[in-house]
């Protein structure tokens, strides 16, 4: 009886300690990831708790650059022109893998004061690269910066940090399209491509201080507040984000 007993007490702390171990592997704040997030294909991870969704990346773009070292397969070399007819000339830095990790509401809502984007990353875009805002520097245009970008109109600064200020051509002529989601920023509204569905020109004058208007998309058929990515000044955002900004770190 006593062998019995014994056994018994073995069995059951064998099975509170499994317990505990699942627990620990299983955390239960995970959430399911909605599917729109899952076509940010140059993540590493994409992971939700229900209010955020967090989104790590290592920035560095899939296709070709100049900015790659010259051993890397996706360097490749570039001249004549880039972005608004400029003669390109490259900047000393070379792309480097970060850690990003972007954490942005997974239900945004308009903001009751809307926060200045910050010079760095403001979101991301399906390709795991950062977009940044329209400054070189604090309230510098862009004017001096744009003979830098490359092929695919991205470049990377000092630290080796490769972005987007413009229209991410890679993803607008050949990985997508013109009107097609190019990714969100840090406060969750998505962003999209220089033309509407129709694939008519988006209309500059429809775009709100923001940069951005609300209607229906494929990807939204309810409607949303979107941004879109023009040609000219503010390029991807306007005077600040429309909604509450999440965070972002590496």
């Amino acid at each position: 009886m006593k062998r019995l007993l014994a056994v018994t007490l073995v069995i059951a702390a064998l099975s509170s300690c499994k317990k505990s171990e699942d627990a620990a592997v299983t955390p239960t704040s995970s959430k399911p990831v909605p599917a729109i997030y899952q076509k940010i294909y140059g993540a590493t991870s994409i992971t939700s708790d229900g209010t955020y969704i967090t989104i790590k990346s290592n920035g560095q773009p899939d296709h070709v650059s100049v900015y790659y070292p010259t051993n890397n397969n996706l360097y490749e070399a570039f001249s004549g022109t880039t972005f608004g007819g400029n003669t390109f000339s490259k900047n000393p830095n070379s792309i480097a893998a970060k850690s990003y990790t972007f954490k942005i509401p997974l239900n945004p809502q308009v903001a009751a004061t809307h926060s200045a984007t910050p010079l760095g990353p403001i979101g991301v875009s399906l390709n795991g690269v950062p977009f940044f805002n329209q400054y070189a520097g604090p309230s510098q245009p862009l004017t001096n910066e744009v003979v830098s970008f490359d092929k695919y109109y991205g470049h990377p600064a000092p630290g080796g940090d490769y972005h987007y200020h413009v229209e991410p051509l890679y993803l607008t002529t050949i990985k997508k399209t013109k009107y097609a989601l190019l990714g969100f920023l840090l406060d969750g509204f998505p962003v999209y491509g220089p033309q509407e569905e129709t694939g008519n020109a988006v209309d500059t004058v429809t775009l709100d201080a923001y940069h951005g208007h609300t209607h229906v998309t494929s990807d939204y058929p309810d409607g949303i507040y979107h941004y879109h990515i023009t040609d000219s000044d503010p390029y991807i955002n306007g005077s600040g984000f429309y909604g509450t900004a999440g965070t972002v770190s590496q």
